[in-house]
This record gives structure tokens, C-alpha cells and sequence, in this order.
């Protein structure tokens, strides 16, 4: 079993959960400044100081401290996102913000300063406020010539400083998390089935738009879609179980399917006339979405979930923002997303016969409470052994997918430094490897200690997986 030569090994962050500097150089507010509690806590008129994400881990002024210790990993690519609110402060704006787009121009040319190739996300759950409160997100079909005008902005100034792009995380999430995902206003209880899946159809043309516009800026960009993965196993092999989740699967697939194969599945379009919606195509529509694929598919992995035809039978889990039915057969983790490694390698599989396009896992981690102790040469770290178990298990599925014949491009585990939690905005919630003093209450230092999977992390890539442990 062997990576290839070429396999991009890296770290994966967002910027809304880590930059802070929420209201510095002339950034606006967006949907994260305003949900204190996580993506689906309350929603506040304002940002309020319990918001941990308002500060994040000030990656803003320590980007060159951290760069470097991604850099002593061995980092080869480095996934974060880009703030559309630091960019165009109300999202609608005609004119960019000069101050944005120089931080992230200083960012990119530290990643190129240690070689580290930046994978770069356009909207990683943080419209701009403006929009969520004046066009109610992107129920809105006026959001894709705003978000047009964003990427060609980025995309111009950037066109020979980043290679790799994904254009809207977890793009299926929207499903679940109208607001965080899609800046979506309007209550979930109050929000139909029809204008959900109108946003998610202006969503999904946005994205064809703005690959096709950035192929015509760099014909050598790479740009893919990034999707929640979970795969559903039936909780018995009765066969509705199986078509139960089958139907749990197709949710998902909607979304690459139509990002990879250029139009809308017949499964859909059953369910759509079952529930009586009717997708309002624009004149043009049709032919950007058939003429605009991806170039990869790029997805987040981090646990299985079983369905069943008889859900009230069983207990539900929580588990990425997908959740489900437990598995008997699976651990969890301290917050209930269950571990399946094998889980992993069934879904490289799957979506590469599914498509035959190259495949990005560009989220994978464990979120768990770690804590500080003195290291044998005095410093302090953290013994971190449950988390180098995980990483471990997950990657050598990645071998024995690449040994099956599935083209990976390489993998970046998610919050390869703490981060404030998405799910549940917490720093206790920690996927790093890199340890950074700041507390659920809002206290700490922001300082960084390298845990024990730090250097696991930096033997992986300098062995290029050979150090992995079956």
C-alpha cells in the first residue's frame, strides 16, 4: 500500500471559526457574527461578546507564526476559506475592500514562502449578514450576481497565487442549516420545501457560473464542490431499511450529482413531484450547469450514520449536522459522532464510481476535550493518542481506497489547530494538533503548544504514509 508521490498532505480551517478580526479593516458582519451559540443556536439581533467566533484564535495577527508551524509539519497544501464579508463588507457592493483583499494576498504569499499550496473555499458558512437580512440568503436568486461579482473579484486578483478552489462548503448543509449554510432569514419551521430547494437551485447555478467564470480567468484553476459525505447502512437487511437509505444518500448525492454530471437526477425529480415543487429555471440555467462541471469532488468525512424505515423504533444521534440512527456495532465520540474508518474508504469508492472524477477529502478529524500537561522535555503539550488512533485508522482506509483504484488528490484534516466548533461554537471541541490557549468562557492566551499529534502528523508526511500502522 502506497500515496502517491504527489499526494497533497495538509490542514484544513475556516475562516469564520478562526480568523477573528470580525470588525477590523473594514470587514462586515455575517451570518457566523450573529449566532453565539453555533449554526443552529439562536440567532441575535447583533454580535454579542459570548460569541466566541468574534475573536476565533486571532489567526489574524498570528498567520505567520501559525503558517510556520504547518510549514514544520510539512504541510503541502493548506485548505482555508476566504471571508466574502471581508472582501464586500455588505456582500452587494460594487466596489471590493482594499484591506481584504490585501490580508489575503499576505496569506498566500507566506503559504508560497514555505512552498504550502493554498486550497482556497469562496463560502465556508459565512454570508454576509446584509444579505441574509435584506434578500433573505440565497433564497434570493439576486445572490448569484453578488456572489459572480465576489469570485471574479478573488479569483482575478489571486489567478497566480492559488491553484485550488471549492466554491461552497458543504453545499448539502443547507438542507439542515438554512441560515448558517445558505444566510437563509426565514425560520426553518416557517421555511417551504419549495423555496428551499429554489435557494438550493440558485446555490448550485452560482457555483456552475462561477467555475466557468473561473476557468476563463486561469484555465488552470482546479475548481470542485465540496459535500457533507455520510454513508447510510440499513439497520437490518430488511429491504425497506435499504431503500430508506437509499433515499438518506440520494439527499447528498443530489448535490454532486448535479455539480458533476450537470443536471438534476430523475430521483429528484419524483420527489419534486410527489411535494409538489417546481424549480424556477432562468433562461440559461440548463446549459451552465451541463457545460460548468467540476473538476474534482471534494468532501467531508467523519462518521457513518444507519437509517431505517421505522425511525421511531430507535434512538437519534447527533453527528454532522447530518445526524441519524446509531450503529450498534460503531464507537462514539465524546459528542456522538460515531467512528467508522471503513466507513471512509466506502465512500472514496463510491463517489469514484460514481463519477471517475479525481476526489479531495478535505475535512477529517476528531473533535475531543484535550488538556495540557507537561511533556517529557518540559513543555507543555497534549497526550493526544486518542486522536492520532482515529487519524491513523481513517488514513490507512485512504491507502486501501487508493490500492482499489480511486484517484485522490491528497487529504487535509479538519482544524489541524483549535478552532471554534461550527456545530457548537466551543474551543473545548478540539480537532489541532496544534494546542491554542483559549477557553469556552472567553479566556486564555492565544498561545500555541504542539500536541503529541503534531509531530505523529509530521512523520506521516515525511514517510508519505509509510509510518501508518495497520
Amino acid at each position: 500500500m502506497g500515496f502517491p508521490k504527489n499526494f497533497l498532505w495538509g490542514g484544513a480551517t475556516a475562516a469564520n471559526q478562526y480568523e477573528g478580526a470580525y470588525n477590523i479593516d473594514g470587514k462586515g458582519l455575517t451570518v457566523q457574527d450573529v449566532t453565539p451559540k453555533g449554526g443552529f443556536g439562536p440567532i441575535t439581533e447583533e454580535p454579542t461578546p459570548d460569541n466566541l467566533k468574534l475573536e476565533g484564535i486571532d489567526f489574524y495577527h498570528h498567520y505567520k507564526d501559525d503558517i510556520k508551524l504547518f510549514a514544520e509539519m510539512g504541510f503541502k497544501v493548506y485548505r482555508t476559506s476566504i471571508a466574502w464579508a471581508r472582501i464586500f463588507p455588505n456582500g452587494d457592493e460594487t466596489v471590493p475592500n482594499e484591506a481584504g483583499l490585501q490580508f489575503y494576498d499576505d496569506l498566500f504569499d507566506e503559504l508560497h514562502k514555505y512552498d504550502i499550496e493554498p486550497l482556497v473555499t469562496l463560502s465556508h458558512y459565512e454570508t454576509p449578514l446584509h444579505l441574509a437580512k435584506e434578500y433573505d440568503g440565497w433564497t434570493n436568486r439576486e445572490l448569484i450576481g453578488f456572489f459572480e461579482n465576489y469570485a471574479r473579484t478573488v479569483f482575478t486578483r489571486y489567478k497566480d497565487k492559488v491553484k485550488y478552489w471549492l466554491t461552497f462548503n458543504e453545499v448539502n448543509s443547507v438542507l439542515h442549516a438554512p441560515f448558517m449554510s445558505g444566510g437563509i432569514l426565514t425560520p426553518p419551521e416557517e421555511l417551504s420545501q419549495q423555496d428551499l430547494y429554489q435557494a438550493i437551485h440558485h446555490e448550485l447555478v452560482a457555483s456552475a457560473s462561477v467555475t466557468k467564470i473561473g476557468h476563463e480567468i486561469n484555465p488552470n484553476f482546479q475548481i470542485g464542490c465540496m459535500i457533507i459525505s455520510m454513508p447510510a447502512y440499513p439497520m437490518t437487511p430488511n429491504p425497506k431499511d435499504v431503500l430508506a437509505s437509499r433515499h438518506f444518500e440520494n439527499q447528498n448525492y443530489l448535490f454532486s450529482d448535479i455539480h458533476a454530471r450537470g443536471k438534476y437526477p430523475n430521483y429528484i425529480k419524483r420527489f419534486f413531484k410527489e411535494n409538489d415543487i417546481e424549480i424556477k429555471f432562468a433562461e440559461g440555467d440548463e446549459k451552465l450547469l451541463a457545460e460548468n462541471t467540476v473538476d474534482f469532488i471534494s468532501f467531508s468525512y467523519y462518521m457513518s450514520t444507519t437509517a431505517t424505515s421505522e425511525p421511531d423504533k430507535y434512538e437519534t444521534s447527533s453527528g454532522n449536522i447530518l445526524g441519524g440512527v446509531p450503529n450498534p456495532y460503531l464507537e462514539a465520540s465524546e459528542w456522538g459522532w460515531q467512528v467508522d474508518p471503513i466507513g471512509l474508504r466506502l465512500v472514496l469508492n463510491d463517489f469514484y464510481d460514481r463519477y471517475q472524477l479525481p476526489l479531495f477529502i478535505v475535512e477529517n478529524g476528531l473533535g475531543a476535550k484535550d488538556q495540557l500537561v507537561e511533556g517529557p522535555d518540559g513543555e507543555l503539550t497534549v497526550e493526544d493518542d486518542y486522536r492520532i488512533k482515529y487519524l491513523n485508522d481513517h488514513l490507512i482506509q485512504v491507502g486501501e481506497a487508493i490500492e482499489d483504484g480511486v484517484e485522490i488528490m491528497g487529504y487535509t484534516s479538519w482544524g489541524c489547530i483549535d478552532l471554534v466548533s461550527a456545530s457548537t461554537a466551543e474551543m473545548s471541541k478540539r480537532y489541532g494538533y496544534i494546542y491554542v490557549d483559549r477557553n469556552d468562557d472567553g479566556t486564555g492566551t492565544f498561545k500555541r503548544y504542539k500536541k503529541k499529534s503534531f509531530y505523529w502528523y509530521k512523520e506521516v508526511i515525511e514517510s508519505n504514509g509509510e509510518n501508518l500502522q495497520s
